[in-house]
């Protein structure tokens, strides 16, 4: 009886049934060393269909704020677990990554998206990290390597010019951009500048001065889509009042008629629009459900 026994060998095992197997694994998973189990099964994960994603939106840094630049400091474990996750990943994948998706609270450095730029050349989608620890050298490299990138979700920065501009030079097809912050009118200018063909954008859950916002819709004309719900929308006024707080008019909503959409949501009754309120226009989201970040009103731009 034991003579007739077929012993299967882990490397038999069908490639195409492993990648599916594999699939259902999770970035921590994937990199755990299963790869080197055998040559089949690094074959089955080095396969295109498991690295379409590379999702690190449940990895968040270990950091305390500092007073200094780059006001947080890092702790170094939590620079060593990235960096081992992107070396496998990279490695893996093979070039095959089409999107990559950073925790907002993730902070990485020059070297290390630059290395990562370098090994996913047909990136179409990114969700940025915190920009802490990202200089301008650091951040146009990578720009310069995404050339196929059509989809940018970020933080808002002090000085945005650079990036955009080096979004200009070298993103032919980029069409989709989310700030997770205040867009101001510096920001707002640097986008009519530099991407005035700009399709779809998204401001939700930020403060929104009045006059930037139909700067937006005056200037960036092939806009198609504009997402601003939860915002609190102000005008400026003279001191000591400064800003007050107040509701879309009709000459805006006509401005947004040429928007194949238009979303918005300022009711009372919304908790999202509640804790932007409560929040001051810069969301905490550290405080809310864990994921709420990664919502949005817009399907193409939602995690």
């Amino acid at each position: 009886m034991e003579e007739n026994c077929i012993v299967r060998r882990w490397e038999d095992m069908d490639i195409d049934i492993l990648v599916k197997i594999f699939h259902m694994f999770d970035i921590f998973e994937l990199t755990s060393g299963i790869a080197l189990v055998c040559s089949t099964w690094r074959m089955a994960c080095s396969d295109p269909f498991l690295w379409k994603t590379l999702d690190l939106s449940m990895l968040k840094s270990n950091f305390i704020k500092i007073p200094l630049e780059p006001y947080v400091y890092v702790d170094e474990r939590s620079d060593k677990t990235l960096t081992r996750l992107l070396k496998i990943s990279l490695s893996l994948s093979r070039g095959s990554i089409t999107t990559m998706i950073f925790h907002f609270n993730l902070y990485v450095s020059d070297d290390l998206l630059t290395y990562t730029a370098e090994r996913s050349p047909r990136l179409r989608r990114l969700v940025l990290p915190a920009w802490n620890r990202l200089k301008k050298t650091g951040m146009c490299k990578a720009i310069f390597c995404w050339k196929d990138l059509e989809s940018l979700t970020m933080p808002s920065i002090a000085n945005p010019p650079y990036l955009l501009e080096a979004m200009a030079m070298n993103c032919a097809n980029f069409s989709e951009l989310k700030i997770m912050g205040p867009c101001d009118m510096f920001f707002a200018s640097s986008l009519a500048t530099h991407l005035p063909k700009l399709k779809v954008l998204s401001l939700r859950c930020s403060m929104l001065v009045k006059d930037v916002l139909i700067y937006i819709l005056d200037s960036l004309q092939h806009l198609e889509v504009l997402n601003i719900s939860h915002c609190i929308i102000v005008e400026i006024l003279p001191p000591p009042q400064r800003k007050r707080a107040i509701r879309l008019d009709e000459s805006i909503r006509q401005k947004a008629s040429r928007l194949r959409q238009f979303i918005t949501c300022m009711e009372d009754s919304c908790i999202m629009c509640q804790r932007t309120r409560n929040d001051e226009g810069l969301v905490r989201w550290y405080k809310y459900e864990e994921g709420l970040w990664k919502e949005d009103e817009v399907i193409s731009l939602a995690l």
